[in-house]
């Protein structure tokens, strides 16, 4: 298992080095003259030349890219042309908005999208699997801005049930930051009305987040109970006379969350990236409203940090899914 271990870390450098160069790649060959943006309309060339070569936009490519990796490697991620601020304290102040998020979304999406998943292949061609198909078909197939569109419209501008955006009404003082996360801070601040206004505008985000992984979650913890229910040793155990509680819960479904823990894996990784869009919606303070703003205004320094940012947690949840894969099967520890 140690070696395992060792594979998948070195795996991750690998990963993480090419993500880091494609990035640098991808942003530089991009329309757009930051130094211009940043020097204003009003600029002369003197002065644009200025702001070039102190941000240093006036080197070679080559020579941008070696220091790009030099500062990656100790931790400098570059300033922000916008905000003047170093990127990483940027990200260190939007991350946990996304982190919260993601997380409140992906438990949405499991504990909803599991027993349906379950329910489905137990009750195969009945009501409910057909409820849950037209569920799983929607999830993949709506677009997750309109879709929150559509329910900002409905909850909040028709009903007032909910709000529209944010993450705090601006005339709400938020808790001493703990862990960024708001829902912790305030339950460990003692502050319940806190804590329930930022339920209330997490909400219709982390729904529409959670819609596709949802859909994917139950798509194919179905097949997989109904190739699992059919199999011998649950005929088997039909046969001992094992209630088929017992054998739905606790033999079928143990045997088909292994690939079922793949997908929430997998979807862990885009549903940050999918934040991009949710966040636009719902004016979420995160790093995906952090990265189009920072994207429109030719800003690309936040734009290589957000897109490693995602790229890391995206193959840290997949390393490790393959680490549980490799436990529950030691199979895998040879592969």
């Amino acid at each position: 298992m140690l070696s395992f271990t060792v594979r998948k870390l070195l795996t991750v450098v690998g990963t993480m080095l090419g993500i880091a160069v494609l990035t640098f790649v991808i942003t530089n060959v991009a329309p757009g003259d930051p130094a211009r943006l940043v020097a204003g309309p009003n600029a002369t060339e003197d002065m644009v030349e200025t702001i070039r070569s102190e941000y240093g936009l006036d080197q070679p490519m080559v020579t941008q890219f070696a220091i790009y990796m030099k500062d990656l490697v100790s931790g400098d991620l570059g300033t922000s042309i916008v905000s003047t601020r170093p990127v990483l304290d940027d990200l260190l102040r939007y991350a946990p908005a996304t982190i919260e998020l993601v997380l409140v979304a992906m438990t949405l999406g499991v504990i909803v999208g599991v027993p349906l998943g379950m329910l489905s292949a137990v009750y195969k061609d009945g009501p409910v699997d057909h409820f849950t198909r037209i569920l799983s078909i929607s999830g993949v197939a709506i677009p997750a801005f309109w879709l929150g569109i559509l329910l900002q419209l409905y909850f909040s501008v028709d009903l007032g049930w909910l709000p529209v955006s944010g993450r705090l009404p601006l005339v709400t003082r938020p808790p001493e930051m703990i862990t960024g996360s708001l829902l912790i801070d305030s339950l460990l601040a003692g502050n319940l009305k806190t804590f329930n206004t930022a339920l209330s505008h997490m909400i219709l985000p982390a729904v529409v987040l959670s819609f596709p992984c949802l859909a994917s979650i139950l798509r194919v913890n179905r097949a997989e109970m109904i190739e699992v229910l059919q199999s011998d040793f649950i005929v088997a155990a039909r046969a001992h006379g094992i209630s088929s509680r017992r054998i739905v819960v606790i033999y079928a479904l143990k045997n088909a969350l292994l690939p079922t823990l793949a997908m929430i894996g997998l979807r862990f990784g885009w549903m940050l990236g999918s934040t991009v869009l949710v966040e636009t919606v719902f004016d979420w303070p995160g790093i995906g409203l952090y990265a189009v703003s920072s994207a429109l205004a030719s800003d690309f320094k936040p734009v290589i940090g957000v897109t490693l940012l995602i790229g890391f947690f995206f193959i840290i949840a997949n390393t490790l899914v393959d680490l549980a894969y490799a436990w529950i099967d030691p199979r895998l520890r040879r592969a």
